[in-house]
């Protein structure tokens, strides 16, 4: 008890807030403890984890197979036409990078500080908020990685991708899963009760419904294209898009920009947040 009080008296390393909270070396070996343990208990519930991937193959395979015969071609990313499924298929892509950071951010974090009280045994060892905040988002990253890279493996399988720019689309989608796993832990800790839990999938259909998924930004009036813009969803489907049909240029930085500072801000607010909840 007297080492565990000492640990959390301990003033956080100078260097600013950025610096307390990015995964340095020591943050990084620590929090990887937490991505074994993660794995090892998944193992068990491979069925679940694998579900997650299966919400954007069925709606490649009605909207894009079944729907896309009735609308044929449309304007692509070049300007050039392509079938509907092709333009579809990026935008699933970078929907389930989001699905698997953001359920696994959400759901199982939620249940692991509210119910399990994992994160107070792992306070009586030498992990600290930081740690518990890092592991968990980067166990999140894989989820989102995995559901990524079977998508891109049946896109690859239906001759859906056109440029060798695509072999960047898994390192995006990694990138774009960290982003929406640190936000998603960053809104988790601020969850009384699993009916907030309605207010993600508030969040999650209009964004999935709405950010070009299924039809191009030119078809809002341009009051609410400002609105679209602004969504993270958009952002990522104009990098998948971007790279499955080789139409790269300079507003692809803004696009990853906009997840670096994602990224960021939900890891500093996870790890304040976890601070101030479990060192309270």
């Amino acid at each position: 008890m007297t080492d565990t009080l000492e640990r959390r008296e301990t003033p956080p390393p100078a260097g600013g807030l950025l610096l307390r909270v990015l995964p340095t070396g020591m943050y990084a070996g620590r929090a990887r403890v937490l991505v074994e343990r993660s794995m090892l208990v998944n193992r068990r519930a491979w069925l679940a984890v694998v579900s997650g991937f299966c919400e954007p193959l069925f709606y490649l395979l009605a909207m894009g197979v079944g729907f896309g015969r009735l609308v044929g071609e449309v304007t692509g990313p070049t300007g050039e036409p392509m079938s509907y499924v092709a333009y579809v298929a990026p935008a699933l892509l970078a929907a389930s990078a989001m699905n698997g950071a953001v359920y696994d951010a959400t759901f199982n974090i939620f249940f692991k500080f509210k119910y399990a009280k994992l994160y107070d045994a792992m306070l009586a060892t030498p992990l600290g908020p930081v740690d518990v905040a890092i592991g968990e988002i980067a166990w999140a990253l894989l989820r989102g990685g995995m559901y990524a890279t079977g998508f891109l493996a049946v896109m690859l399988g239906m001759g859906l991708i056109s440029s060798p720019w695509a072999l960047l689309a898994l390192p995006a989608a990694l990138f774009v899963a960290f982003a929406f796993a640190a936000v998603g832990m960053a809104c988790t800790t601020f969850m009384r009760s699993w009916q907030d839990f309605d207010l993600v999938q508030l969040a999650l259909m209009p964004m999935f419904l709405f950010s070009t998924t299924f039809f191009p930004l030119t078809v809002y009036p341009a009051a609410i294209q400002v609105g679209v813009q602004c969504l993270p969803l958009y952002h990522a489907i104009e990098i998948m898009r971007a790279l499955s049909t080789g139409f790269v240029d300079a507003s692809l930085l803004g696009h990853l920009a906009y997840f670096a500072v994602m990224a960021v801000i939900g890891v500093v607010v996870s790890a304040r947040r976890l601070g101030t909840l479990l060192l309270r």
